[in-house]
């Protein structure tokens, strides 16, 4: 084989391939942290877009490919359980099933619970099953009463709206037509939710494509997109769940619910930061830029897998707040689960050691 002729090349080393720039050169770990988390801000809106009517399938999955939110104003409005759902149609409906209940003392079910001297639990509600009349008028109740009562919330996430809600199921479409046809699947569960304004779900995140629909009250979501895992300050916390203080005695007063520690121990990794109550806060959490949207009713929002996520409510005339909600199952062969997943670890990694070593070292 004939070699090339070379003109201009002073020595042989300087052909040789040197290792390619990276952008990262002299800053440490923390700095190229922080460097992703505002490119990713400089380069994406703060707002979440507001549409007048369903996408198409392939405007939905151009959302899905940008993993970005949006809400689509009374989306659901002509839909059944807009129209007829109140607390006499449920009652009607419902009034001779029993459903599973989660139970907490302040609604703080699945969060993290100071217990003082810097200690933190991760405390998951306690769950029974009640008739529905009575879950009802309990939640009812949470609107007026200042009586010191534990908070009653339906919010199982096991598919019950196509189990123990199967009553009120035909009142809501089977799957959303945009997703279905997008994702090319049928949704993994649709969610049943009743509550009142006293639960509050803690930040957190989804596996889930999440088609979320209000139906009675208003929902405000926190949003956080998954390049600011390193901003929310996950930490590995004991789990426990709350119990009854005499099981069987117990006469529904938030006195009588203590934290049980799970056995055998188990450490759930959660957030801890919460961004509208910002203590505890990591080194990056200034940086976060969270997007906030309050669901009015008949309103739908897509949320995105990964997305980090803070729910309150705010109760209709009744006393309830209802929604729905459409989970379908993230494609892990794309980008984003390995992508999001390292972000999450290099962010964690970061903070584990003040004195990381320069990116060009590792």
């Amino acid at each position: 084989m004939v070699k090339d002729t070379v003109v201009g090349l002073r020595t042989p080393e300087a052909a040789r391939p040197r290792p390619a720039p990276t952008g990262f050169e002299g800053i440490d770990l923390k700095s190229a942290v922080r460097d992703l988390i505002t490119t990713y801000h400089d380069l994406n809106p703060t707002t979440i877009d507001e549409l007048d009517e369903e996408p198409s399938p392939l405007e939905f999955m151009r959302y899905v490919s940008r993993n970005r939110p949006f809400v689509i104003r009374k989306g659901a409005s002509s839909w059944k359980a807009c129209q007829k759902w109140n607390a006499t149609y449920f009652t009607r409906l419902m009034e001779d099933q029993h459903v599973n209940v989660a139970i907490t003392p302040h609604g703080n079910a699945d969060s993290v619970v100071n217990i003082g001297d810097g200690c933190k639990l991760f405390v998951k509600p306690y769950e029974t099953t009640l008739p529905f009349a009575k879950v009802l008028s309990r939640i009812q109740s949470h609107s007026t009463s200042s009586s010191r009562q534990a908070v009653f919330y339906s919010q199982t996430q096991n598919d019950n709206l196509r189990n123990e809600y199967i009553s009120l199921f035909s009142d809501v479409p089977r799957s959303i037509p945009f997703a279905r046809i997008a994702l090319e699947q049928d949704p993994d569960a649709i969610n049943f939710w009743l509550g009142s304004q006293k639960s509050v779900t803690a930040l957190h995140k989804d596996n889930y494509e999440n088609i979320y629909v209000q139906i009675l009250g208003r929902k405000h979501f926190v949003l956080l997109p998954p390049v600011e895992a390193a901003c929310v300050n996950e930490r590995s916390v004991l789990a426990g769940t709350y119990r009854p203080r005499e099981e069987g005695k117990w006469d529904e007063g938030l006195d009588d619910l203590v934290i049980v520690v799970d056995e055998p121990e188990e450490y759930v990794p959660f957030a801890t930061w919460d961004p509208d109550a910002p203590t505890n806060t990591p080194p990056y959490s200034s940086l976060s830029q969270p997007l906030r949207v309050t669901l009015e009713e008949g309103d739908m929002l897509y949320l995105p897998a990964l997305w980090y996520h803070k729910v309150s409510q705010s109760c209709n005339d009744e006393g309830l707040c209802c929604a729905v909600n459409y989970w379908y199952d993230l494609d892990f062969s794309g980008n984003l689960w390995s992508m999001a997943s390292f972000a999450r670890g290099i962010g964690l990694l970061s903070l584990q050691d003040d004195n990381c070593n320069k990116l060009s070292q590792i």
